[in-house]
């Protein structure tokens, strides 16, 4: 797709659901008792994963544009009358798809596997397996071949107390679901970096029994512990009741048109009814810091979750009060955004230095990789570690050809380059890769750039 730099952006828009929300909205929907309805429910390719692997075990979903209707499978407490597929689970793209959808099959009385394209497969699932086999479940890890997990089901699973040896939000919700087929308290405990908590809060509003929340310990070996860490529990066998959800828009997405604005002087940006969880609104923080006119309005909860109306006006350069170093705890937190924050970088006076961010290394593609290598490409000066980069700032981007490496995020970042640059830029597979989050991103991008 060739891409012309814009003058500003402007305008009004509404964001179709936010991802992570609807693949739990979903799920937990699935696993509970009644009808439940989604409004709002993500555009995505990956969402659309995650409907058609329930439907493959037996559930009943009613689609009417982004509205649905889930016919939850509970039975008694910590038991559900899902069917045992005939064909391996086709999770796509979809890393979540494929990781939660492990939590709940380790809790059945099958045998099933779960696949995805080159890509997913290619990802690391070990992490998940290991705490699964914990709780009584038989898993298996491919690295290569037609499935990433073969999963054999234990009925009732045994609970656990798991440290997290990395930051994972959705290796996290993965035990806490596989929690509400076990016999007592399952507790997770995060002392990397806390990551996103849409599963805690979606399990609450569905009825299950969670807490969530700084503790000192015990930790996961009972020991107390010296500093304060996030922990997460459930508590199993679990029943759930159906209730509707309406999913707020996704605030990753809102990002590259954030930025964008942010970045091009004279913008004037409104998002409707974006998703305003803490654990997802550090990149708010973050350009706010660096002199980005940031503003939230009509802030409120809706089904557990926190939206509002996020404003922004465009300010050019971004001017901080010393230089900018993102790591740890920062970066679970941004793990999404940190390509478009590449781009960013490009017009931070200083620029930015990110580390602690190996785990970009193993998203849809090698991001870090992939982000250098635009980059210079565009004329910026990039240093590359192992575990992330410093582009040196400011510098004036040209346009150029650049690979989006079939990776949604990376493409939109670059489209978010090409917006700022000299010249047009053409980011090979764009058009057909962002459909994997934001289907409708150039459409809305056209309609908002002013040239």
């Amino acid at each position: 797709m060739w891409i012309r730099p814009a003058k500003r952006l402007r305008g009004r828009a509404s964001l179709p659901g936010d991802k992570s929300i609807s693949h739990r909205a979903a799920i937990i929907a699935a696993l509970a008792r009644g009808r439940t309805r989604v409004e709002n429910f993500s555009t995505a390719a990956d969402c659309e994963a995650t409907l058609a692997c329930l439907e493959q075990l037996g559930v009943r979903i009613v689609r009417n544009s982004a509205s649905l209707i889930i016919e939850g499978a509970a039975g008694a407490p910590g038991e559900w009358s899902f069917v045992k597929p005939d064909a391996p689970l086709d999770c796509g793209n979809s890393g979540t798809t494929m990781r939660l959808l492990a939590g709940v099959l380790a809790a059945q009385p099958f045998a099933s596997s779960l696949t995805g394209d080159a890509s997913l497969r290619a990802r690391p699932m070990p992490r998940i397996a290991r705490p699964l086999r914990l709780m009584g479940a038989r898993v298996w890890t491919h690295a290569e071949g037609s499935e990433a997990l073969c999963i054999e089901g234990h009925r009732p699973l045994w609970a656990i107390r798991y440290e997290m040896p990395v930051a994972s939000a959705q290796v996290k919700s993965a035990i806490l679901l596989a929690g509400l087929g076990a016999e007592g308290l399952t507790e997770v405990f995060e002392t990397r970096a806390r990551t996103r908590d849409h599963t805690e809060r979606m399990l609450r509003w569905f009825g299950a029994r969670v807490a969530a929340g700084e503790t000192r310990g015990p930790g996961a070996r009972g020991e107390e512990l010296a500093t304060p860490v996030y922990a997460a529990s459930v508590e199993g066998p679990a029943a759930l009741d159906a209730r509707d959800v309406r999913v707020p828009g996704d605030i990753s997405s809102a990002a590259f048109l954030i930025t964008a604005a942010a970045l091009l002087e004279g913008s004037d940006l409104e998002l409707e009814g974006v998703g305003l969880n803490p654990t997802r609104t550090r990149l708010l923080g973050v350009l706010g810091a660096l002199g980005a006119d940031i503003r939230i309005e009509d802030a409120r909860e809706e089904c557990g979750e926190p939206s509002g109306r996020v404003r922004v006006r465009g300010a050019g350069r971004l001017a901080p009060a010393a230089p900018v170093s993102l790591g740890g705890a920062d970066v679970a937190q941004l793990i999404d955004e940190l390509p478009v924050l590449a781009v960013a970088a490009t017009r931070i006076e200083g620029g930015l230095e990110v580390r602690d961010a190996s785990e970009l290394r193993v998203k849809e593609s090698d991001r870090i990789a992939a982000c250098v290598e635009n980059l210079r490409a565009m004329g910026a000066e990039v240093e590359e570690f192992a575990d992330g980069f410093r582009v040196r700032g400011p510098v004036a981007l040209r346009g150029t050809r650049v690979r989006s490496r079939g990776d949604h995020r990376v493409a939109m970042a670059f489209a978010v380059a090409a917006l700022i640059a000299e010249g047009d830029t053409y980011v090979e597979g764009a058009r057909e890769c962002v459909g994997v989050s934001f289907p409708g991103f150039f459409r809305l991008l056209e309609t908002l750039a002013e040239r």
